[in-house]
């Protein structure tokens, strides 16, 4: 379980990498190369993906937020204990579960 105070680190950390994506100047060079590159290829569904998760505030922060929690969770060796959700293991420590109920078929 993380406590509050890992929790509030958490929420903190992700909020400022988002901002730092998102709208800090100090990554104006990768966000000009990066739509530079998307408009190359205007009609490319991979490249409007990756612009938009780029400019979008919310679209980031998911990701990052994402991504610091699995980072934290190996770094602080909690990955085998964290819930089935946050691991993304339908199959963790020996359980098996179904995600959706056995489709029935009308006779």
């Amino acid at each position: 379980m993380i406590s509050p105070a890992e929790l509030a680190l958490l929420a903190l950390a992700g909020y400022r990498a988002t901002q730092l994506v998102v709208h800090d100047s100090i990554l104006d060079p990768v966000h000009t190369r990066i739509d530079t590159w998307q408009q190359q290829r205007p009609q490319s569904g991979y490249r409007e993906a990756g612009v938009t998760l780029i400019s979008c505030v919310y679209c980031a922060g998911w990701w990052l937020s994402g991504a610091l929690l699995a980072t934290w969770l190996l770094i602080a060796g909690r990955w085998d204990t964290a819930p089935v959700l946050v691991a993304g293991s339908s199959q963790s420590k020996g359980r098996t579960r179904r995600c959706c109920p056995p489709s029935r078929t009308a006779s």
